[in-house]
């Protein structure tokens, strides 16, 4: 009785908001959540930029169908599926989730939702809930699930506290700093590894 909850975005695939904003020359659309910790504060942002830019959905789609998860992702998640239940929770949203999820073999996803006009402008996002991630985790505990959580930025340390075992993986040198707590990993092998051991310490 045993999951594994991952972030998704500069865990298995790369940011798609950096990507954006490198592929349309907007650089304050690089600003993810390891730069501002308030989810609603960042989105709010990135909506008034893309309205700015006239920008919508259909936009980033297309970015998005061009990118595919980082190299060993696919491979890694399906070894780690043979040996635990596994369960991507990522503030990201179905909308742009997927085809990055077709490349993946179709992994549970708990995300959000975008809102759109119809000329494709988007005009708001809604949260599956507040908090979710450290909520999902939450709850798989009062399951009797032994939970070990891994993500790369600001947005996971909820859910890496509220686990049995919580990793960093590729971390920025803020987030290392400001959360020393958790064991850092820098790449696939070593993150199974580590997943490995918190599952025994949990044991």
């Amino acid at each position: 009785m045993q999951i594994v909850c991952l972030d998704l975005e500069g865990v298995l695939v790369p940011e798609i908001w950096i990507e954006f904003a490198a592929r349309t020359g907007i650089p304050e659309l690089k600003r993810t959540t390891r730069d501002e910790p308030n989810y609603d504060t960042l989105m709010t942002y990135r909506l008034s930029i893309l309205r700015e830019h006239k920008l919508g959905l259909p936009d980033i789609q297309k970015v998005i169908a061009e990118m595919g998860p980082m190299a060993g992702a696919r491979d890694f998640l399906d070894q780690l599926r043979e040996a635990y239940q596994v369960v991507i929770l990522s503030d990201t949203f179905y909308e742009f989730a997927h085809p990055l999820m077709r490349q993946l073999g179709w992994p549970t996803l708990f995300c959000h939702s975008l809102e759109a006009d119809t000329d494709g402008t988007l005009v708001n996002y809604h949260l599956r809930m507040a908090d979710q991630k450290r909520e999902a985790v939450k709850r798989f505990k009062e399951l009797k699930f032994k939970v070990v959580a891994a993500g790369d930025s600001y947005n996971d340390t909820a859910m890496l506290g509220e686990a049995h075992g919580g990793i960093l993986f590729h971390p920025p040198e803020n987030v290392i700093r400001e959360f020393p707590q958790y064991p850092v990993v820098l790449n696939y092998d070593a993150l199974r590894s580590e997943i490995d051991r918190a599952f025994a310490r949990a044991a």
